[in-house]
């Protein structure tokens, strides 16, 4: 009888060890097509295997309108320019108030590691593994390919992914396009792609766009990561 739960602990572990390394292998390879390949997120991959429509196209950083990651950036993660993948100071309040994995410590680095090498959902497994992660990507891939590939993956709506879809779509226009309104609209969206149209925004979107555009008035010295 005693065999048995050894023999159980024994296969658990050849398991634990065989889904690590095909994690490992799986972060590895998408890792280093980040450098030459437009890149693919979880979302976007489960949308494919389920014969839902994805609505993205990939574009360069220099063909994005410059509002744009200042929007981005000053609504999601103004120290983006300033971290090296992880905010650690945002991360040490949102623990202390014991408030568990939010957005509010999430920087791009971290929602780029979980929207292409991790799951949906939140999780302190997760969250736990984002941070690493995180890290090993601003360090390889840099501030503006890092900033260029979270564009392009993020999602703006149902089917809609990228900066590009999501100005067509809202807008009429490409992302080179767009004017600062119109850019602090789709990061305000951000937060709740699902539930938010930027074409369309609610009083709490106005009253978020206008802050984040009065944030992008004086955000120069927050930017200098991308000049």
């Amino acid at each position: 009888m005693s065999a048995h739960p050894a023999k159980f602990l024994l296969w658990l572990w050849h398991a634990a060890r065989i889904i690590f390394v095909a994690a490992l292998v799986f972060w590895t390879l998408t890792i280093v097509a980040g450098f030459f390949a437009p890149p693919i997120s979880t979302l976007m991959w489960g949308r494919h295997m389920t014969f839902q429509t994805v609505n993205r196209q990939y574009v360069p950083l220099n063909r994005i309108s410059p509002q744009v990651p200042a929007a981005v950036i000053m609504s999601e993660d103004g120290q983006f320019c300033r971290h090296h993948g992880v905010d650690w100071q945002a991360l040490t309040v949102v623990i202390d108030r014991v408030r568990g994995p939010n957005r509010g410590a999430s920087t791009l680095a971290m929602q780029v590691a979980k929207n292409m090498l991790l799951w949906p959902g939140r999780s302190y497994i997760r969250k736990a593994m984002e941070i690493p992660l995180a890290v090993i990507l601003d360090a390889l891939w840099g501030k503006k390919r890092l900033l260029e590939i979270y564009l392009n993956i993020a999602e703006w709506g149902d089917g809609i992914f990228g900066i590009e879809a999501a100005a067509k779509a809202y807008f009429g226009k490409p992302a080179l396009a767009l004017s600062a309104r119109e850019s602090a609209f789709l990061a305000a969206a951000l937060p709740n792609p699902l539930l938010r149209n930027p074409g369309r925004p609610g009083r709490r979107q106005l009253m978020l766009a206008s802050i984040i555009q009065s944030r992008m008035a004086g955000a120069g010295a927050w930017l200098e990561c991308l000049r």
